[in-house]
């Protein structure tokens, strides 16, 4: 395994946000988290990357307590998409090679350029390299914060709500760029969804969350119609299209 979760809980002030997670996730998985809104998705992601730190537990990845690791130790293993990117006055090309930061020591070296024009290449970003990112499409902006988070060569990477406020042909472009990035690069990415069946098109394990508790967790067989009745509160029935399973609500 490369993740190993355990025990976490988290509050804030008094409200109680995360209480006693604990699960696992192998290499170059795809991991889906799901749950309504407040459930603790975003919360349990930023544990993770120790934006904020639980009051109990402990996270290892890598074989290693992110509690013991510095902030530059830390962001070689994970890389972080954050759910809301803006543009600005930098281009893409810079944007990516600023993700290289934590391997810098004293300037730029010839690696550093290299691996930022092989992000560029994997993924089709060439063409824009010196553009500004606030000249972007929100999919094309959304492809280079993740190309910004893979330059670190992170062992996981994780990202909230990365399909939000895009069309359908950029949150299928987008997904498969991360499901395709798992399975060639061997890079783990633990994914915020909100989407079902997006989650079910592209990823290997999925956790359910509700009431900051894990409902759920494992393969597709999760995602049924009593999970979902429980967590979501909706009546929904299951359907095999062309070998995926599909979410159809009842209104």
């Amino acid at each position: 395994m490369i993740v190993s979760v355990d025990g976490i809980e988290f509050k804030y002030k008094c409200s109680k946000i995360l209480e006693n997670i604990q699960f696992d996730v192998d290499e170059g998985q795809v991991v889906s988290i799901l749950g309504v809104n407040g459930a603790g998705k975003s919360t349990l992601l930023k544990c993770i990357n120790r934006i904020i730190s639980p009051k109990k537990g402990t996270i290892m990845i890598d074989s290693h307590d992110l509690d013991k690791l510095g902030r530059l130790d830390l962001a070689k293993k994970v890389g972080y998409v954050p759910q809301r990117s803006e543009g600005n006055y930098m281009t893409v090309f810079d944007t990516l090679l600023l993700g290289r930061k934590p391997h810098i020591k004293w300037e730029v070296g010839k690696k550093d350029i290299e691996i930022t024009e092989r992000v560029l290449r994997l993924l089709d970003l060439e063409k824009y390299a010196m553009r500004n990112t606030n000249e972007l499409s929100g999919g094309e902006l959304q492809k280079v914060i993740i190309g910004r988070a893979l330059v670190q060569e992170p062992k996981v990477i994780l990202l909230d709500e990365p399909t939000n406020n895009l069309d359908l042909k950029n949150q299928l472009e987008v997904m498969k760029i991360i499901k395709d990035i798992s399975r060639t690069q061997n890079i783990t990415s633990i994914i915020v969804m909100h989407d079902l069946n997006l989650a079910l098109q592209y990823s290997d394990k999925f956790l359910l969350l509700k009431d900051g508790n894990i409902y759920a967790e494992g393969g597709d067989e999760t995602i049924n119609s009593e999970s979902i009745q429980k967590v979501y509160g909706v009546e929904a029935g299951i359907h095999d299209v062309n070998g995926v399973k599909m979410v159809i609500p009842m209104y």
